[in-house]
């Protein structure tokens, strides 16, 4: 395989990932921002890790916490094990290969999760902008999984009152709100504005496996100010490395 050498959170982590095929964006950064620290020496789960950004950048953040990937594709699988020894994870970071629809075929036993979280795929599988590239196309189209199957196998996995994070397109938040209704609650949804007075094209939203709180409407984040240059609180966020405010 042809890969890169690249980084996240300004140098912090070290990522290598395919030079064609899918290519890591601020989305897996902004949701490893998003999830809430697990409980002391808590385990988490990354849906879909591909190379494991998402999962490599929470496990920077919180230093306490263990993390397993879940990954369909074999080589990004293999690669996200090579970033874990990279960063020197590898004692807190598995990657398993598995289809999320039969998690029941990982080997070993899967105690529930304290936070699961996932940056599934954006486009829905009749998507005319499929890319001919396999992983960038599986990556990106809801071929393997719609995407309350990918919310309905995270909470499978969670323990009680455990945290679910999801990033999705904005105009896929009626499918999620659909897919978490009576199965958890304390709903929060963040939008991700890309400019001041642009409309949200990306939401994070979080939610806790068997309570029945409502839905809550959070700030959000506006990513860029003047320019392609990031605001103050998205770069807290993306380069530095912190939660969300």
């Amino acid at each position: 395989m042809d890969l890169t050498d690249d980084s996240l959170l300004n140098g912090s982590v070290r990522l290598r990932q395919k030079r064609d095929g899918y290519r890591v964006a601020i989305d897996s950064v902004l949701l490893a921002a998003a999830v809430p620290l697990a409980r002391p020496s808590g385990r988490v789960l990354d849906l879909g890790t591909g190379t494991g950004a998402a999962l490599l950048c929470y496990l920077h953040r919180v230093r306490d916490a263990s993390g397993l990937g879940v990954e369909i594709d074999v080589d990004a699988a293999a690669i996200a094990r090579t970033n874990a020894e990279l960063n020197g994870f590898a004692d807190r970071m598995t990657v398993s290969e598995a289809d999320i629809r039969n998690l029941a075929a990982l080997p070993g036993e899967m105690p529930p999760f304290d936070q699961v979280f996932t940056n599934p795929p954006y486009m829905e599988a009749l998507s005319a902008d499929k890319s001919p590239i396999a992983d960038k196309a599986r990556s990106n189209v809801e071929s393997a999984a719609t995407i309350a199957e990918w919310i309905g196998a995270g909470l499978a996995l969670l323990r009680h009152k455990g945290g679910f994070t999801v990033i999705h397109r904005a105009d896929r938040l009626d499918a999620i709100l659909a897919a978490l209704h009576g199965k958890a609650g304390d709903v929060e949804i963040i939008p991700l504005w890309p400019r001041a007075g642009v409309a949200a094209k990306r939401v994070i939203v979080r939610a806790r496996k068997g309570v029945r709180g409502g839905a809550t409407l959070l700030p959000g984040l506006v990513l860029h100010g003047n320019g392609q240059a990031y605001t103050a609180q998205a770069d807290a966020v993306l380069q530095r490395g912190e939660s969300f405010p």
